[in-house]
């Protein structure tokens, strides 16, 4: 990923926003994933004709990062998504994500339930999504935010749109932009971690 120059990528107000962030929340399919869902059929053991489907994801390591080094530097993440996925789960255990609610038809509740757990206000709060579900977070977030290839209507809420589309690095511009904005980004660097 190209180095993200504050003064090209994002505006003040953008900037002034991202400087009060403490959770980071986001949506996973067609955010931390490109959209699509890919779903494996196979033959059970239990005898003929018997199949079983599980799920499969792709995460990119960018955007790991990304979640590893918020975490590292006291930035507070979460999983708000409408699927229900062990690989969500296990990725969110490998990130040490704060938050994880999963199977989420309605996104409000868990919103308010992580600005509470997490003792912060809405105000310092980014929210990252990709479509229609979640505009109502969006509208609530301090700090809103669209992948690149996300719907019209959320674009139009939000207060900044990544450059990197869907599972390809949005959430680590995210962090990355936040980490700059708060002076916090040349700290966190050496901190990485393989």
């Amino acid at each position: 990923m190209a180095d993200i120059s504050l003064a090209n990528l994002a505006s003040p107000q953008v900037l002034a926003r991202a400087r009060k962030i403490k959770l980071f929340l986001m949506d996973v399919d067609g955010t931390l994933t490109d959209g699509g869902v890919c779903l494996i059929s196979s033959t059970a053991a239990d005898g003929p004709g018997a199949t079983g489907v599980s799920e499969m994801k792709v995460f990119n390591a960018k955007d790991g990062q990304g979640l590893s080094l918020a975490h590292t530097m006291g930035i507070k993440t979460g999983f708000i998504t409408g699927r229900r996925s062990p690989a969500v789960a296990q990725r969110a255990e490998e990130l040490k994500v704060t938050f994880v609610y999963l199977g989420q038809a309605k996104k409000t509740q868990a919103f308010e339930e992580c600005v509470e757990k997490a003792g912060v206000t809405e105000e310092e709060v980014a929210y990252m999504g990709d479509d229609l579900p979640d505009i109502p977070l969006a509208q609530r977030a301090g700090l809103a935010i669209s992948v690149a290839d996300g719907a019209d209507e959320l674009k139009a809420v939000c207060h900044y749109v990544t450059q990197q589309f869907a599972g390809r690095g949005a959430a680590r511009e995210v962090i990355e932009l936040i980490l700059k904005a708060q002076g916090r980004w040349e700290e966190a660097v050496p901190l990485a971690l393989a």
